[in-house]
């Protein structure tokens, strides 16, 4: 999910500002839904199946509901990850962090920084670079995501490259 919104900082303007989040598919009342879902056929058809004689389906139904709960929580855990893209005239910092917290930034010029923007079949790269260094940006957006975002910075680093001439 692309968010941008502009601001000012303590010392100079925001030209450009995002918070880059990973989409979710299912929010947390639609995963309630659903786990009730999964539970309730799995509580009808273990039923069948202890009426049979045979119970010990019954735990391997429940293993099935463990793995599918605990792997949406799984997925919901990396929903917390989410890049911060801040950009100055003079400075474009990108903050990752991850979702165990943890954070790392990467500090660029604007006036020297390049973006580039590959295609590849249905996929595609936004990598910022600059002096050597490089940076990938938003690998967990959506391919149309990431070709607007690119389409934004390359607009802000035209903007701040024709005033500084």
């Amino acid at each position: 999910m692309l968010s941008s919104e502009g601001s000012v900082s303590s010392a100079e303007n925001l030209l450009f500002n995002a918070i880059l989040r990973p989409n979710r598919s299912l929010s947390k009342k639609g995963f309630r839904f659903l786990m009730g879902f999964i539970l309730s056929i799995i509580l009808i058809s273990g039923l069948g199946f202890f009426l049979a004689g045979a119970w010990p389906v019954l735990g391997f139904l429940g293993l099935d509901v463990a793995l599918i709960y605990f792997a949406f929580r799984f997925s919901y855990r990396s929903g917390g990850q989410y890049e911060l893209i801040e950009m100055t005239e003079n400075e474009m910092l990108v903050t990752r962090v991850n979702p165990w917290g943890q954070k790392t930034s990467f500090s660029f010029q604007p006036y020297w920084m390049q973006v580039s923007f590959e295609e590849q079949d249905e996929e595609n790269a936004l990598i910022l670079s600059s002096h050597g260094r490089s940076v990938s940006l938003g690998r967990f957006l959506a391919p149309v995501e990431r070709k607007e975002l690119a389409g934004k910075l390359i607009s802000v680093l035209n903007r701040i490259k024709q005033n500084s001439l």
